[in-house]
């Protein structure tokens, strides 16, 4: 392979994880969990043991509890039956010499009561965020949620915990905290969505408590080298999140205090939509928190292989995570080393059941 690249240098992470490149797989929900333990099977094992060229592979969001639950057809953490399906994916992309972390996830009030019984999602506040829910019975429209209570934000602490427990178990070599894109932990950080009055809203520290007592149970279970965590601080209207004035602040905040941590990385997403016109949000992420931040810095969002390899060149990120070309490219590394076309993937398969879409994307030397 072509070492020139510096996208193509190996890097060791805290705890002595070494990875073989720095093109890594990013999380990416695909919906192929279609059975009722929600469990991960032999298509799972396959898709990514075929990734496992990979620097890392994280994970599709997997919920930490059924709680957490809000798309059709996820992979859960939280039941054994999960947990030995989870054993058939690590010995996969371990046989094949990769490394793969599992994304804990709860999506909180992105959800709908089609998955829980008939009960409400749970949430930091009584807020709809007027999305739709991709439910067994279609998309439906988000309802308002149920504020949780102080147990239930303690019991969703340990879910957290426990799901480390089970990744360890299921052979994962680490775990990334899913606390970005709207979801349960996002929702907390962002004062539009967190109305909250007690230690768990109002200033920045309380809104953020969340996040740092999850890191600190997961250490029980875990090196806290182990885990990563994925932030999107300029989420604006998309999946239910509205930026403020106090949302870059709230974000400097965290990955200030996330130093007094020795973790694996540091995910951050660029922004998903245009927000060049809202002077309170930021344009250019990595750039941004690479001066605030001590640790391994993942960048992830639109980059192709000159911008990955320009934006580690540069400094502002030690690895690249690559959503949608991991779909159609399963061989992404030997492509991006030999210069070579990549495939376009198919829109309308990105979450349909079966191998269509998901393992069928051949190889570079078989196309």
């Amino acid at each position: 392979m072509n070492k020139t690249q510096a996208l193509l240098n190996p890097i060791t992470l805290p705890g002595g994880l070494e990875l073989k490149n720095r093109i890594w797989m990013a999380p990416m929900t695909r919906s192929r969990a279609e059975n009722p333990a929600n469990k991960p099977f032999e298509i799972h094992e396959k898709y990514y043991a075929q990734r496992a060229s990979s620097g890392l592979i994280i994970t599709e969001g997997s919920q930490v509890s059924e709680e957490g639950v809000g798309y059709i057809n996820t992979p859960g953490i939280y039941s054994d039956a999960q947990v030995e399906g989870w054993k058939g994916v690590t010995k996969a992309v371990h046989d094949k010499g990769g490394k793969i972390f599992i994304q804990l996830w709860h999506v909180g009030r992105i959800s709908h009561p089609a998955f829980h019984n008939g009960n409400l999602p749970l949430a930091p506040s009584a807020i709809n965020p007027n999305e739709k829910s991709f439910t067994p019975e279609g998309f439906k429209e988000t309802v308002t949620p149920k504020e949780m209570s102080r147990e239930e934000i303690k019991q969703t602490i340990q879910d957290f915990k426990n799901a480390g427990k089970n990744a360890m178990e299921a052979g994962f070599d680490g775990i990334e905290i899913h606390s970005s894109n709207g979801y349960l932990l996002h929702q907390f950080f962002n004062a539009t969505s967190n109305t909250r009055r007690d230690e768990y809203g109002g200033s920045i520290e309380n809104r953020a408590k969340i996040l740092f007592e999850i890191i600190d149970t997961l250490k029980e279970v875990m090196p806290e080298q182990k885990i990563g965590l994925r932030l999107n601080p300029s989420l604006h209207g998309v999946f239910g999140m509205t930026a403020d004035e106090q949302t870059i602040p709230t974000f400097e905040y965290i990955v200030r205090k996330l130093n007094a941590y020795d973790l694996a990385y540091l995910h951050l997403s660029e922004p998903f939509s245009d927000v060049s016109d809202i002077s309170y949000l930021v344009t250019d992420i990595a750039k941004h928190f690479r001066p605030l931040y001590k640790g391994t810095l993942v960048a992830n969002g639109g980059f192709d292989q000159d911008k990955g390899n320009k934006i580690i060149e540069e400094g502002d990120a030690d690895a690249v995570a690559y959503a949608t070309l991991y779909i159609s490219n399963p061989d992404l590394v030997e492509r991006i080393a030999s210069n070579a076309d990549l495939a376009q993937p198919d829109k309308e398969t990105y979450y349909t059941p079966g191998e269509k879409g998901y393992t069928d994307y051949p190889p570079m030397k078989e196309s």
